[in-house]
């Protein structure tokens, strides 16, 4: 399954693919579909939306302009240098900012929410402006604030 064809990603390359070239490039396609999946989720390849395409070509296309990951290359003395991506390097990955939006387009946002949590069958007082409830005397709630009619 991959959320983009070959040709597609063929269009966004500036040489034209050989025969090996071509089964790295399917198998790159491949993988950055899976890990759309795995960061986004399992859209039907046909419902993607179209923004997960354009993610999933962006990262084959660079995992295909650079298969090893070098940032720096010479040819007089031979020197190589690798990215500082760490284990990313030389292979199909997405950047933190295309796996927020993946993460957002599947629906799963990232931070802090906050959560009622009651025990089964009980319900919610209903709250008064001003006072708390005490386990002591349900009847009468404890004035949390001084003043009743402006409770700051």
């Amino acid at each position: 399954m991959a959320y983009a064809t070959l040709d597609e990603l063929k269009g966004r390359l500036d040489w034209e693919l050989d025969g090996d070239e071509l089964r790295i490039a399917a198998g790159a396609l491949e993988d950055a579909s899976d890990l759309a999946a795995t960061y986004g989720r399992d859209w039907p390849e046909d419902t993607a939306p179209r923004l997960v395409k354009t993610l999933v070509l962006k990262s084959a296309a660079r995992y295909m302009r650079n298969p090893n990951g070098y940032t720096q290359s010479r040819a007089g003395d031979e020197t190589l240098a690798w990215s500082d991506i760490g284990r990313d390097a030389g292979t199909v990955y997405f950047t933190r900012e295309e796996i927020r939006l993946l993460e957002g387009l599947a629906g799963r946002k990232r931070g802090i929410s906050s959560v009622v949590v009651s025990a089964w069958g009980t319900k919610p007082r209903a709250a008064e402006v001003g006072r708390v409830p005490v386990d002591y005397s349900p009847a009468s709630p404890f004035p949390l604030f001084g003043d009743e009619v402006s409770p700051w």
